[in-house]
C-alpha cells in the first residue's frame, strides 16, 4: 500500500511520479544500449588489433628465418678467392658465386669475330668532354677488344673537334649522321597555345627539363625514330651510350653475342620508378592501346612488372601511383637492343598509337618508360634480359656487382654497399622484375 501510495503522489507543478518514472527507465535503456555499442565496437576494435600484431608477429618470424638465410646465401662466397681452378664459360646475368674461379687467360685478347652491332650515341658536339669520357671508359672495359663501330647522332652537324678527337678515341670505325628535322622536330599538329601552357605549367611544378623544348624532342626522337636513320640500317643491335658514364668493370662476355645466342631483345642494367608528373596520362593512352590491339601483345608478357605494388622483399613501391601503372622501367641510357624490335609492325603500332596523343609535348613522356612498356608488352618476358655483371654508373645510380670474385677478376672499380648503388634498394625495381620478368639467374 505504501508502494502503491507513493506512485499517486502528485507534485506541486502537476505532474506525477510515474511520468518521471518512465523518462528514467528511457534513459537507463538508451544508457545500457550505448554500452554494449561502445563494448561491441571496443571488442571488434581489439579484435582487429590482435589480428594486426598477429600478421606482424608472423611476418616477422617469416623475415627472422627467411632473411638471414638469404644473407648467408648471399655472402656465402664474398671471401673466397681461388683462382687456380677451371670454371667453364661464365653465364650471363649471375652474381657470380663461385668457388672455383680463375683469372680468364683471354682476358685481354683481341677477338676477331663480331656480332652485326653498333655502339650508339646520341649527343652534341657541346658534349664533347663527356662523350669522349663514356667512349675511354667503355672502350677500356669492352670496345678495346672487339672494335665495334661507334655512330654518332646529332640535329646539327658535328665538327671537326668533334670528329677528329671520336674519331681518334675510338678503336672501331666512326660514323656520323644528321637528323632530319621530321625525326627530330615537334609535328605541325602539336597544338602550340597548349604546349606553351604546359611547359609552363611542369616548370612551376619544378618538374626536371619541364620547361626543355629540345629534352622533348629527344625523347620521342628515341621512343620512335633512332632505329629508323639510314646509318642503322645495316645493323641487328644497339648498344646505347650517353655522354658522362661509367663502366666499373671489364665486360666478362660480349653483350651482343649474349643478345644473338639467347634470342634476347632488350637488355638493361638498372630499373627504377619514374617520375609521375612526367607521364600523367601515358598509362590511360596505354589501356586504351591494350583494348583496342589486344592481339598484338606477347601471350607471356611482362604486363605485371608494370603492375605489381605488393610488398617485394622489405619494400612497397616508394612511389603511389595515380593509375594502375607502377611506375617502373628499365633506365634506358643504359641498353642493348635488337633494332628489328623496333622496326617490327608490333612497335610501330604501339609508338603511333602513343604519338598520336602528344604526351611528349603536353606532358614530358621520356623515352624510358615508352621502351620499357613496349617491350614488357610486346616481348616474352624471357627475352628481356639483365646485365648484373655490368658495372655502371650514370649520375645520380649505379650498380655494382656484390661478389668480390667477380669484382677481382673483372677489375671493378665500384663499392657495392656505396649510398649510390641501386640494385637492392628502395628506390629500385629490379627485385620487381625478378619477381614478374624473367626473374634471376645465378652461375651453377
Amino acid at each position: 500500500m505504501q508502494t502503491s501510495c507513493i506512485y499517486k503522489m502528485i507534485y506541486s507543478d502537476g505532474s506525477s511520479l510515474a511520468g518521471y518514472s518512465m523518462f528514467a527507465l528511457r534513459r537507463v535503456y538508451l544508457g545500457a544500449y550505448a554500452a554494449i555499442v561502445s563494448l561491441s565496437l571496443t571488442l571488434y576494435l581489439i579484435r582487429v588489433g590482435f589480428a594486426v600484431i598477429k600478421e606482424v608477429y608472423l611476418h616477422q618470424r617469416i623475415e627472422q628465418g627467411f632473411f638471414p638465410r638469404s644473407e648467408d646465401v648471399l655472402h656465402k662466397y664474398d671471401n673466397i678467392r681461388r683462382f687456380n681452378k677451371s670454371f667453364g664459360e661464365l653465364k650471363p646475368a649471375s652474381n657470380s658465386y663461385l668457388d672455383d674461379l680463375i683469372i680468364p687467360v683471354e682476358r685481354d685478347s683481341i677477338i676477331q669475330e663480331r656480332e652485326n652491332a653498333t655502339i650508339l650515341m646520341l649527343c652534341r658536339n657541346w658534349e664533347i668532354p663527356g662523350v669522349l669520357q663514356s667512349m675511354r671508359s667503355l672502350e677500356d672495359r669492352f670496345n678495346r677488344r672487339y672494335k665495334y663501330d661507334w655512330t654518332f647522332l646529332n640535329d646539327v652537324p658535328f665538327d671537326d673537334y668533334f670528329i677528329e678527337a671520336t674519331s681518334a678515341m675510338a678503336s672501331g670505325k666512326t660514323k656520323y649522321g644528321l637528323i632530319p628535322s621530321e625525326d627530330w622536330d615537334r609535328p605541325a599538329w602539336i597544338d602550340e597555345e597548349l604546349f606553351e601552357e604546359r611547359l609552363q605549367m611542369l616548370k612551376e611544378k619544378k618538374v626536371i627539363y619541364g620547361d626543355s623544348k629540345s629534352y622533348r624532342n629527344m625523347c620521342r626522337f628515341n621512343s620512335g625514330f633512332f632505329f629508323r636513320q639510314k646509318l642503322l640500317d645495316q645493323y641487328d643491335y644497339y648498344f646505347r651510350v650517353e655522354p658522362d658514364v661509367e663502366y666499373f668493370c671489364d665486360f666478362p662476355y660480349d653483350p651482343f653475342k649474349v643478345m644473338r645466342e639467347k634470342k634476347k631483345k632488350y637488355g638493361f642494367v638498372i630499373s627504377i620508378f619514374e617520375y609521375e608528373d612526367t607521364v600523367t596520362t601515358l598509362w590511360d593512352a596505354v589501356e586504351e592501346f591494350m583494348d583496342t590491339y589486344p592481339e598484338i601483345l606477347h601471350p607471356n608478357n611482362s604486363l605485371s612488372f608494370l603492375t605489381d605494388t605488393t610488398m617485394v622483399g622489405r619494400f612497397f613501391p616508394v612511389v603511389d601511383s595515380n593509375t594502375d601503372y607502377n611506375l617502373c622501367h628499365f633506365w634506358s641510357n643504359f641498353e642493348i637492343g635488337d633494332l628489328n624490335f623496333f622496326r617490327s609492325d608490333e612497335y610501330l603500332q604501339y609508338f603511333n598509337y602513343l604519338d598520336s596523343k602528344g604526351g611528349f609535348y603536353y606532358e614530358r613522356w621520356g623515352d624510358a618508360p615508352v621502351h620499357s612498356i613496349g617491350a614488357s608488352l610486346l616481348l616474352d618476358k624471357n627475352e628481356i634480359h639483365h646485365f648484373d655483371e655490368i658495372g655502371y654508373s650514370h649520375v645520380p645510380f649505379e650498380t655494382c656487382p656484390t661478389s668480390i670474385s667477380a669484382r677481382l677478376v673483372l677489375r671493378c672499380m665500384c663499392d657495392p654497399n656505396g649510398e649510390s648503388n641501386i640494385p637492392i634498394h628502395p628506390n629500385s625495381c629490379l627485385m620487381r622484375w625478378w619477381k614478374n620478368g624473367a626473374g634471376k639467374l645465378f652461375i651453377r
